[in-house]
């Protein structure tokens, strides 16, 4: 059996590795972070997922330097993120970005839930923006656009343009919600969507594809050695990628051929339980929905 199970482990890499290098020639990528541990220590688990693959990786640190291993500096496609300071490093200058919408909304409705009424004009302004733009990108979505759509698109993105351009706010939370979003329309990163609507205005996919690891934390300890981390990026990947294709008895029968013996596997420091139900939960979540919607 351990030679069975080092035909499958390298079955697992080769196509693990295949899944990396697409990512770097998609049209784009979606990508988000969250907590992890590596024998007790913080890590951090990140996810970059495309239309046709997901990649997991396990980093001891978040960094421009640890995003780049899958999305380069010279990456012709468009990027999706949160508004993490490690995708916005000057070597991703020439990466093209949307930024998500939905934790800019957030912030915007708990200005308008906190601040006195004269000092809600700005947020409420900027919020209603932005839920045009969604509008738009939904209509553009359910089908071609009518004649004046373009023209529509043009005014919403000079009247964004116009609302956030720089200047002294006398409120401190409006000067925050205009510099931050004002930045990112200046690159071309807050609207881009309303230009592409195969561009997502939200970072869902991404969000969606980490979920699992939360319930992993819960029940158990991650993962424990370098090299069970190296082996769950790989089968975590694979596992992401075969649920798009496979569905049912299939899916389970395929995942319990790959994962015998679970004895063996645990030996590498795969963590057993949350790891293994990472891998469990992770599958059939693509096969939900992947409507966009913001806050």
């Amino acid at each position: 059996m351990p030679g069975a199970l080092r035909r499958a482990a390298g079955a697992i890499g080769t196509r693990s590795q295949e899944l990396c290098d697409s990512i770097r020639l998609a049209p784009f990528v979606h990508t988000d972070d969250t907590g992890w541990r590596v024998g007790g220590s913080p890590a951090w688990l990140m996810a970059f997922e495309t239309h046709t693959a997901t990649v997991y990786q396990v980093r001891p640190r978040h960094r421009n330097e640890e995003v780049r291993e899958r999305i380069p500096a010279d990456y012709a496609g468009v990027m999706i993120t949160d508004r993490g300071q490690s995708y916005d490093a000057a070597e991703r200058a020439g990466v093209r970005q949307q930024k998500c919408l939905a934790p800019v909304l957030r912030s915007l409705s708990e200005v308008l839930e906190t601040n006195a009424r004269g000092a809600r004009r700005f947020a409420k302004r900027l919020k209603d923006l932005l839920r045009q733009g969604l509008a738009l990108w939904h209509e553009r979505r359910a089908g071609p656009p009518v004649s004046d759509f373009a023209e529509r698109v043009g005014r919403l993105k000079w009247a964004i343009t116009d609302h956030l351009r720089d200047r002294p706010l006398s409120d401190r939370d409006h000067q925050r919600l205009l510099d931050e979003p004002g930045r990112h329309d200046a690159s071309g990163s807050l609207p881009r969507f309303l230009d592409d609507p195969s561009i997502e205005p939200t970072n869902n996919r991404a969000e969606r594809a980490l979920r699992p690891a939360v319930i992993a934390r819960k029940v158990s300890q991650c993962t424990r050695t370098a090299r069970g981390t190296r082996a769950f990026e790989a089968w975590t990947s694979v596992v992401r990628i075969l649920s798009r294709t496979t569905t049912g008895p299939d899916l389970l029968y395929t995942l319990a051929r790959l994962a015998q013996p679970l004895r063996v596997l645990d030996s590498l420091g795969l963590g057993s339980i949350g790891s293994w139900l990472f891998l469990l939960e992770s599958a059939p979540s693509w096969q939900t929905s992947h409507a966009t919607s913001a806050g």
